[in-house]
């Protein structure tokens, strides 16, 4: 069974956002003037009118939308023995394909990241995040960078196997995950297995945080 931190998996819901435009156009109106007289003069033979071509018809724009990101079916999660606190984690890939999309879900209030392979749970950590002033940002990221030998240029900590989640220096990084600790914002997890996740990784991967959304076997990541 597992403890409380791990009561469940992170999820974020999926909100797809749509706009669409709606152009108009302007109407000039005429303004009748009075007209000066003027001395009378010989009629004059009436031009001939020049025919002029019908504009050519403008075609209408049509709005696009982004599809969603393919939904992942959970097939599998880690049975872990014994009480998950700060510091444990698992690696299992036994029984996993060995290639398909990776998605990484991480949940502040079970204080726990997740990573699925093709809907196979394949790790689990139990994390720090951020603290009250600094808080971790929730939503649907994607890793953008890459660094096993990274050092914070704000704080100057080193920040072991980074996968970087924001242009403003969130990231998943090896920690010292002890209870009571807390981070700028970024998510912490044990050295160890922070190695396992970069060599897993992609840029591109998703990582979904959450704040108390719990999914089970048979549950869709749709984020």
């Amino acid at each position: 069974m597992r403890a409380s931190l791990r009561t469940g998996l992170g999820l974020a819901l999926l909100v797809g956002v749509v706009g669409a435009t709606a152009g108009g156009a302007a109407m000039l109106l005429g303004v009748e003037r009075p007209v000066p007289a003027v001395a009378p003069v010989k009629p004059v033979a009436k031009a001939a009118s020049v025919p002029v071509a019908a504009p050519a018809p403008v075609a209408t724009p049509i709005a696009v939308s982004t599809p969603a990101p393919e939904a992942m079916v959970v097939r599998r999660v880690l049975d872990i023995e014994g009480p998950f606190t700060h510091g444990r984690w698992v690696w299992d890939e036994d029984g996993a394909p060995s290639k398909g999309p990776l998605v990484i879900t991480i949940d502040l209030d079970a204080q726990t990241l997740s990573v699925f392979r093709n809907g196979y749970e394949i790790g689990a950590a139990v994390v720090l995040y951020g603290a009250d002033w600094k808080p971790t940002p929730l939503g649907a990221l994607k890793i953008t960078e890459k660094d096993a030998d990274h050092v914070s240029n704000l704080y100057g900590a080193p920040m072991p196997y980074m996968l970087r989640l924001t242009n403003d220096g969130i990231s998943i990084h090896g920690s010292d995950v002890q209870e009571g600790a807390a981070t700028h914002g970024c998510i912490g997890v044990p050295t160890a297995f922070a190695r396992k996740l970069f060599g897993a990784a992609k840029l591109g991967d998703r990582v979904i945080i959450t704040n108390g959304k719990r999914l089970g076997m048979g549950g869709a990541i749709t984020a």
